[in-house]
């Protein structure tokens, strides 16, 4: 199984659940549909028709990371930004990170490698997922992430991100790279 739409109905929560429920709250987004990107790389081949170059868009990345004791971690990055691995522990003062297999991804975010996203965190925050945000979020004009599918982009302001990520009872640490 990949990560796009397809495949939806296996994860806990479908994409087609979490839009639906992003409508019954009113938050406002755009929905992109485009051939599944599992990397930056990828995504960079489609940005221009999905932001069209737009000042002030933040394409994200995000890393599932596991420190030492186990703790699970969600980091989500503008998509260019360079990430020491053993800097970005020591920063969040976990010690040593590394990245989460498939199987823990699908168990702590309820996604497929490729579609990784802040709004897994409607199944990470059960799941005991800690969250972090590059502060630089909050000056974008619109965040475009994936809504738990790799062939889907929503696009939204932060403050529904921010919204979304309340109502979902998902707190953010925001992070000063």
């Amino acid at each position: 199984m990949d990560a796009s739409t397809d495949f939806q109905n296996s994860l806990p929560v479908s994409s087609d659940a979490l839009l639906a429920q992003l409508d019954d709250w009113g938050i406002e987004y755009k929905l992109h549909q485009h051939v599944p990107l599992r990397t930056v790389a990828d995504a960079k081949t489609v940005e221009a028709e999905i932001s069209g170059g737009q000042a002030g868009a933040f394409h994200v990345k995000n890393l599932y990371l596991r420190d030492k004791k186990k703790r699970n971690h969600l980091v989500t990055l503008e998509q260019d930004r360079e990430i020491d691995l053993k800097a970005l522990g020591a920063n969040l003062g976990v010690g040593n990170l590394s990245f989460g297999s498939a199987d823990r991804l699908m168990d702590h975010l309820g996604i497929r490698p490729g579609a990784v996203s802040p709004l897994a965190m409607v199944t990470g925050q059960k799941q005991g997922v800690t969250f972090y945000l590059d502060r630089a979020a909050q000056d974008a004009d619109m965040i475009y992430m994936h809504p738990l599918v790799n062939d889907r982009t929503v696009a939204m302001r932060p403050e529904a991100l921010l919204t979304v990520l309340e109502r979902i009872g998902a707190s953010v640490t925001w992070l000063d790279l």
